[in-house]
């Protein structure tokens, strides 16, 4: 958890966080919550009633605390989807809990952020047609699972085939990688996989889930990318929508290891790649920025 407020003074550091760009929210009502998950589901969750299994089955001992982040953290990806479609560009500073599944949590996720945005946006109209790009090294099985039977939501998930989830929910588009895939093969993959895919779908709006859980020293990673990788993976998918004219919004998804400060700059690798596509400060010429290995 210390990881995020590393983010944040990334990103403060770096002179992102200004009052023009940075933006706070309220948390999510249930409601939103309620297009994505069970009602019965979100009123455990919020009346403090979880039993004993499903918090263990979520990973942790679901607290007051953890529930009032679960919601910030939907309602803020709620709201770089609205910014997306305002700017073009707009990245969440937490997020990407693709294991919360329509009727429970799983893998250290309470809900959906990205399923409760994607869904809230269209029940407001707002959008209909939108692309999941979820590149987090584990599958994004509750986002499949919350937009099975959703034609206009594809999802699409390129993660470690070996890792967990062990059981697997078929989305619209799952590719499993070898351990140790490595930089040349991922983005080989990825890049002949992604234009044709936006081009195909055509989305309104794309949500990114940008985990750094690939990364070869990541605690819970296989597929061994480096931070250059990193980096060359999130420039591709920016600039692949920046091409086709499809707002974008970023999360950054799973990171692990004993150092959060490590991690904080490869979720900030995002939110840089952002910042040079729009003609920002170089990422290079900010002391926030981390050394590309």
């Amino acid at each position: 958890m210390a990881k995020y407020a590393e983010l944040w003074d990334v990103v403060t550091n770096a002179g992102w966080a200004t009052p023009a760009l940075c933006h706070s929210v309220a948390p999510a009502p249930r409601a939103w919550l309620e297009l994505a998950h069970t009602p019965a589901y979100v009123s455990a969750v919020l009346d403090g009633t979880l039993d004993a299994a499903a918090s263990r089955r979520i990973g942790f001992q679901v607290s007051e605390q953890l529930v009032d982040r679960a919601r910030l953290s939907a309602a803020g990806t709620t709201l770089a989807g609205r910014l997306a479609l305002d700017r073009g560009l707009a990245a969440q500073t937490a997020g990407g809990s693709h294991h919360g599944h329509p009727g429970f949590g799983a893998g250290f996720c309470v809900f959906n952020d990205v399923g409760v945005a994607v869904a809230t946006l269209r029940a407001e109209g707002l959008v209909d047609r939108v692309l999941i790009i979820d590149l987090d090294v584990h599958q994004g099985d509750g986002t499949a699972a919350i937009f099975a039977d959703e034609p206009a939501v594809f999802t699409f998930s390129l993660h470690a085939e070996k890792n967990f989830p062990v059981r697997k929910v078929a989305g619209d588009l799952d590719v499993g990688l070898a351990d140790a895939t490595g930089d040349a093969a991922y983005l080989a993959t990825l890049a002949d996989l992604l234009d044709p895919l936006v081009a195909h779908h055509r989305p309104e709006l794309i949500f990114y889930n940008a985990g750094v859980d690939p990364h070869r020293d990541d605690k819970l990673g296989r597929l061994s990318l480096t931070d250059r990788g990193l980096a060359a993976r999130d420039r591709l998918v920016l600039e692949t929508a920046w091409a086709r004219g499809v707002p974008l919004a970023s999360v950054p998804g799973g990171g692990y290891g004993a150092e959060p400060a490590v991690i904080a700059k490869r979720h900030a690798l995002v939110i840089a790649e952002a910042h040079r596509l729009i003609g920002g400060i170089p990422p290079a010429a900010t002391s926030a920025s981390p050394a590309l290995s």
